[in-house]
């Protein structure tokens, strides 16, 4: 009865030692699992608020898009002036002889020319 108890006993013993040596792996796993997501997160973290792709890029490239779409805008109307311009040129006389008068100061043979001076300048 005694080599019994003390079989017993040493079963017990073994049992609780492999118990208590399967919860501190789990909890070694935990701890570790923990802090590797700790670590995915803060990497996330930094990658957001930090560098290529991150928020303040993403803002400074917004405002880059606005700068340049309004300068898009502003050069389109100029274009549409132009091609205006060009297309009255091409296909009157009229707009010719006007602007040959008012850029290089034109006077057909015959015309006199007035110089009309502001007394005020």
């Amino acid at each position: 009865a005694c080599c019994a108890l003390k079989k017993n006993w040493l079963v017990q013993h073994r049992i609780a030692a492999a118990l208590n040596f399967a919860a501190w792996a789990a909890e070694q796993l935990m701890r570790a699992a923990i802090l590797l997501l700790a670590v995915t997160l803060i990497g996330l973290q930094v990658r957001l608020w930090v560098g290529m792709g991150s928020m303040h890029e993403i803002k400074e490239l917004e405002g880059q898009i606005s700068v340049q779409t309004a300068e898009n805008d502003h050069l389109r109307v100029r274009n549409e002036l132009l091609r205006a311009e060009v297309q009255d040129l091409r296909g009157n006389l009229d707009s010719i002889e006007e602007r040959a008068r008012n850029e290089l100061g034109l006077i057909r043979r015959g015309e006199t020319f007035f110089l009309m001076v502001d007394e005020a300048s």
